[in-house]
C-alpha cells in the first residue's frame, strides 16, 4: 500500500461530471489499498470571476481581501469532490489551507509556506478517509488567509507530498505526461517516461507549461518524485525524479526542445566603455520591475558598447521608455527594439557529458537558413534567440537532429 498525494487542476475539476470522475480515478486507488490525499483547484474560470468581481469593485483590490475573495474558488471544489466521493460510499474529508494548518508568510497573492501540520491528515487516512485539500492557499500566523500565487496548487501538492513522506505526488493535467516538444508543433513529439528534476526546471523556465516552476523546484529540493498524468486517459505518464534515478546507458544527449514566442530585444548601441556601465544600464531596468533574460555585450573598435538584453514582450515598451533616459545620460547613439523574436532552447542532462552538441544545434539551424541572433548556455541547456517567422522551422529540425523523432 502507497500513499500518493493527487492534484487536479481546475480543467479536471471544472465542471460537476468532472468532479464526479476525479471521485472515480480516486476510488479506484482506494479500492487498491492505496492512501490517498487530493490536492483541488477552484474549477476552472471561476478564480477569474472573483478577480473581475473584485475589479469592479476596487480599480486596485486590497491583497488581504483579494486573497480572503479567491480562497473561496477552492472550498467549493472540496466540498463537491467529498460529496461525490460519499455518494459511491468512501468516506472523504474536506480541508482548507487554514483547517490543515499551511503556515505561510504574510506576503498577501504570493505567499511562502514555511510549514504543515500534518496530524490530522494522517489521522483520518489512518482512519480510511480520503483527505481532500484546497490548493493554492494557507494562512499566516496571525490568521489571515493567504494565497501562494501562480502555480499555487500544484505548489501545495508537492508540498503536502513532502510534509507526509508520499511515496508519489501525481500531478493531473489535460496532457498525459511531458513531451520532447510541443506535440502541435512537432507530429513526431514523443511523451518521455521519466525526466530529471534539473531537466523539468530548465523546460518550465524556457516555456514548457505543463508544470509552474515554484512546484519543480520544491519537488527537487525535498526529493518528491513528481508524475504528470492525463485526468481523461489512462496512461503513465511521465515520472520526474533525480539525476541519479534517471542515467542509463540509453540516456539521450537532449531530452526536449522548448520554446517561448514571449521575447523582445532591446538594444543600446554606442554606450562608452567604462567601468560600471552595464549596472548603469541594467540597474534602472530592474528597479522598474522588468525581467531581464538573455544578455550580450559586444566591444566596438572605437571603444564603445553595444548592450542587448530580452524581456517579456508586454514589458519592452516600459523597458525602451527606461533606456530612453539612460542613454541620454550616458551619451548613447541609439535604443531600438524588436519584439518579432522567439528563444528556443535544447535541454538534456545528456550534455555534461558529450561534445559537440552546440556544433551539432548550430548545424541544423544553419542548414536551414536561420539566422542566430542571441546564444546563451547552462551546464544542460543551449538556448537561442531567432526570428519568431522561424521557430517551428527550428524546433522540427532540432527535433530531428538529435534523434527525438525515433
Amino acid at each position: 500500500m502507497s500513499l500518493f498525494v493527487q492534484k487536479f487542476g481546475g480543467t479536471s475539476v471544472g465542471t460537476t461530471d468532472r468532479i464526479k470522475a476525479v471521485a472515480e480515478k480516486v476510488a479506484g486507488f482506494r479500492d487498491n489499498g492505496h492512501d490517498i490525499v487530493v490536492v483541488v483547484s477552484a474549477m476552472s474560470g471561476e478564480t477569474n470571476r472573483l478577480i473581475d468581481l473584485a475589479k469592479s469593485i476596487q480599480d486596485s483590490p486590497d491583497p488581504r481581501e483579494m486573497d480572503v475573495l479567491v480562497s473561496t474558488g477552492e472550498q467549493v471544489t472540496i466540498a463537491l469532490l467529498c460529496m461525490a466521493l460519499k455518494e459511491k460510499g468512501y468516506d472523504a474529508r474536506s480541508y482548507t489551507g487554514g483547517q490543515v494548518r499551511i503556515l505561510t508568510d504574510g506576503s498577501h497573492m504570493k505567499a511562502r509556506i514555511q510549514e504543515i501540520d500534518v496530524d490530522n491528515m494522517r489521522a483520518d487516512l489512518s482512519a480510511g478517509r480520503v483527505v481532500v485539500v484546497a490548493g493554492f492557499q494557507g494562512v499566516d500566523d496571525t490568521g489571515n488567509i493567504t494565497t501562494l500565487g501562480r502555480g499555487g496548487s500544484d505548489t501545495t501538492g508537492v508540498a503536502l507530498a513532502a510534509a507526509l513522506k508520499a511515496d508519489e505526488c501525481q500531478i493531473y493535467t489535460d496532457v498525459d505526461g511531458v513531451y520532447t516538444t510541443d506535440p502541435r508543433v512537432v507530429a513526431k513529439a514523443k511523451r518521455l517516461e521519466r525526466i530529471t528534476f534539473e531537466e523539468m526546471l530548465e523546460m518550465a523556465s524556457l516555456g514548457s507549461k505543463v508544470l509552474q516552476i515554484r512546484s519543480v523546484e520544491f519537488a527537487g529540493k525535498y526529493n518528491v518524485p513528481l508524475r504528470v498524468l492525463s485526468s481523461f486517459a489512462d496512461g503513465p505518464g511521465t515520472l520526474i525524479t533525480l539525476d541519479e534515478e534517471n542515467q542509463s546507458m540509453e540516456q539521450p544527449v537532449v531530452s526536449g526542445i522548448a520554446f517561448n514566442r514571449d521575447e523582445a530585444k532591446i538594444s543600446i548601441l554606442g554606450v562608452p566603455d567604462a567601468p560600471g556601465v552595464a549596472s548603469k544600464i541594467l540597474a534602472p531596468i530592474g528597479d522598474a520591475n522588468v525581467e531581464i533574460d538573455v544578455i550580450v555585450q559586444n566591444v566596438a573598435a572605437d571603444k564603445t558598447n553595444d548592450l542587448t538584453f530580452t524581456v517579456n514582450r508586454s514589458d519592452v515598451a516600459k523597458a525602451r521608455a527606461v533606456l530612453e533616459v539612460v542613454a541620454k545620460e550616458l551619451g548613447a547613439r541609439e535604443v531600438i527594439t524588436d519584439a518579432k523574436i522567439v528563444k528556443v532552447s535544447i535541454v538534456g542532462v545528456g550534455m555534461r557529458s558529450h561534445a559537440g552538441v552546440a556544433s551539432t544545434m548550430f548545424k541544423a539551424l544553419a542548414a536551414e537558413n536561420i539566422n542566430i541572433q542571441m546564444i546563451t548556455t547552462s551546464e544542460i541547456k543551449i538556448s537561442v534567440i531567432i526570428d519568431e517567422r522561424y521557430l517551428e522551422l527550428a524546433v522540427r529540425a532540432l527535433h530531428t537532429a538529435f534523434g527525438l523523432d525515433a
